[in-house]
């Protein structure tokens, strides 16, 4: 099973990839704005509660897809770009191991707790 979800990870990353090689901009930039979700790690200065919040929210797939479906109906490709960013980062973070956050701390997530996911476990799975 984890193979299976690994593999719609990676076919999410690169519909991500597919759709920003269309948009009007340098190669160099998916890359460059690859960590700025991360950002939302922030919240965690405010407390567990708020930092799973925010972080959670910027790594939605659902946000994603609203962000770049929005640039597209309205014919501007900085959003469609934010949408790309979003998901390109979200799908690459959940082949890593990492899922969404937990109130209860920042290595519990939805894939189970962050520190199990090493290297070694993620190439045998």
């Amino acid at each position: 099973m984890k193979s299976l979800l690994k593999l719609e990870e990676l076919a999410e990353l690169l519909l991500a990839v597919f759709v920003f090689a269309h948009l009007p901009f340098a190669w160099w930039v998916l890359p460059a704005a690859f960590l700025l979700p991360d950002l939302s790690m922030l919240g965690y200065l405010a407390g567990p509660r708020v930092g799973a919040i925010s972080y959670n929210l910027a790594h939605h797939k659902a946000l994603a897809i609203a962000v770049g479906v929005a640039g597209w109906a309205l014919g501007l490709p900085v959003l469609v770009l934010a949408g790309v960013v979003l998901l390109f980062h979200s799908a690459f973070d959940r082949l890593l191991g990492y899922g969404l956050k937990y109130t209860t701390g920042f290595q519990d997530t939805h894939l189970g707790r962050a520190s199990k996911a090493t290297p070694a476990s993620l190439a045998a799975a």
